[in-house]
């Protein structure tokens, strides 16, 4: 069995000799730029650890993998541009640095780039592969759409959000560990298992992230804590929030959302202390334990007893929010 830190070189290595010298340079160049950022590589790790999992060779699923990061990137590139954002992981976007129409193109390119590498997988389980491939496809591209509609709205239950996640981030995680899976061998109701698993492990992150966002260290998160808070940004904790202080039309909390000339710092405060007040922390901090627990219960299901499996297990507890 492979570490995640060993899977994560191979993947890099592999992104590293992988250079696309088509012409012309400016629709290629980007896509190797972009990949060469760096990040985590969670989705395409999770493909090898699938694959390993049900009993696979790595190697095998190496393309699979690449072709995950290079639609995750593709992703990437084009919210930076919905987004106007200037920096991703500390260098300059795709748009920013050449253009955003050459953005657009070059991540057209990318997406095709990822088809490429997901058909190498094995003519078996090809129909299958792509299958799955295009439905995730869709689906993330549901949520970003999902979550741009709900930038125009009022109110949004926690239902609408909690789907709009599960489009947006859990269903390519899920989708890379059913890819693996495949690959690795699994049959179709290990491999639905394993996806269950990324769903709602995905599910989870998400949560975290809303509430990291709110509490989290700025050292270790990554980035300004409170940042969802300046843009009103409808994650579980306001939507919950909104919810709970719905009977007061002249909420403290809807003053400072409707504000337009609020300082940051004193609005991520005061938004902060009513989160605090309602115990939103909390509700959010269930939700996620439900989803862990639900991954950990599909997992439980799965066949397999080997290393990788207790891996997983450990990765999804680690998300167990315990009282100290």
């Amino acid at each position: 069995m492979h570490s995640v830190q060993e899977l994560q070189k191979i993947i890099n290595k592999a992104i590293t000799d992988t250079v696309y010298t088509e012409k012309p340079a400016e629709l290629y160049e980007p896509i190797s730029y972009l990949m060469d950022i760096g990040g985590k590589r969670m989705r395409p790790v999770l493909v090898l650890v699938s694959t390993e999992l049900f009993g696979g060779d790595v190697t095998k699923a190496l393309n699979a993998a690449i072709g995950i990061e290079l639609f995750h990137n593709f992703t990437l590139m084009h919210d930076d541009i919905m987004d106007k954002a200037p920096l991703r992981r500390g260098k300059p976007t795709v748009h920013a640095k050449w253009s955003e129409s050459a953005a657009i193109l070059s991540g057209d390119v990318m997406f095709v780039e990822a088809y490429k590498m997901i058909i190498r997988v094995e003519d078996t389980i090809l129909r299958e592969v792509l299958d799955i491939f295009s439905r995730t496809a869709s689906g993330v591209c549901q949520g970003q759409q999902a979550d741009m509609n709900f930038e125009n709205r009022g109110n949004v239950s926690i239902e609408e959000y909690l789907h709009m996640i599960k489009q947006k981030t859990a269903v390519l995680l899920a989708g890379s560990m059913q890819i693996g899976a495949l690959i690795g061998g699994a049959d179709q109701n290990q491999a639905r298992l394993i996806y269950e698993f990324g769903e709602n492990l995905g599910l989870a992150f998400q949560l975290q992230d809303d509430i990291l966002d709110v509490y989290g260290d700025p050292e270790k998160f990554g980035k300004q804590v409170g940042g969802d808070i300046l843009a009103n940004k409808k994650t579980f904790l306001l939507i919950k929030a909104k919810e709970l202080t719905a009977q007061n039309q002249s909420s403290e909390l809807a003053w400072w959302l409707d504000g337009k000339t609020h300082d940051p710092i004193e609005k991520i405060n005061a938004i902060t202390s009513i989160y605090d007040s309602l115990g939103v922390r909390k509700l959010a901090e269930r939700q996620m334990e439900e989803f862990v627990l639900r991954a950990l219960a599909a997992l439980d299901e799965i066949s397999a007893k080997n290393d990788t499996k207790i891996l997983l297990k450990n990765f999804a507890e680690s998300l167990l929010v315990r009282e100290h």
